[in-house]
């Protein structure tokens, strides 16, 4: 290989995202969000990989459905407001993935507050307007 093959190779190398664990079955807990983390990043080459998958869109939309719901007749300040459309649920899933990743920090988190607070970092809501 020569001297730019080797650069290319280790520049693709650098730019793959952090590699991480493989899910395990003790993830399900989804007590942290580096659980979530990791069930919504397994492959579907893995053993588990698909439920895994599967367990974090789940997770993360009955989430989003319950507190939107809970929400819904509050007039104070929400933790989010979703865009109109929505996004989908992989880009959302993709972006709380990165996001969670930037700051280690926020792995340690509970797997709920972390995902809220991803979205209401990402799709904050307007200031009420003053009365």
């Amino acid at each position: 290989m020569t001297i730019r093959g080797w650069v290319v190779a280790a520049g693709l190398v650098l730019l793959t995202p952090c590699a991480s664990h493989a899910a395990t079955e003790a993830n399900f807990g989804a007590a942290t969000t580096a659980d979530l983390v990791e069930l919504c990043t397994a492959t579907p080459d893995s053993p588990i990989g698909t439920a895994a998958v599967n367990f974090c869109e789940g997770f993360a939309q009955a989430a989003v459905l319950v507190e939107l719901q809970n929400m819904a007749p509050f007039r104070g300040q929400k933790l989010f407001c979703l865009p109109n459309p929505p996004p989908t649920r992989n880009e959302a899933v993709s972006e709380f993935v990165s996001w969670a990743r930037a700051s280690p920090d926020r792995m340690a988190a509970p797997a709920v507050d972390g995902l809220f607070r991803f979205l209401g970092e990402r799709y904050p809501c307007p200031p009420s307007p003053s009365r």
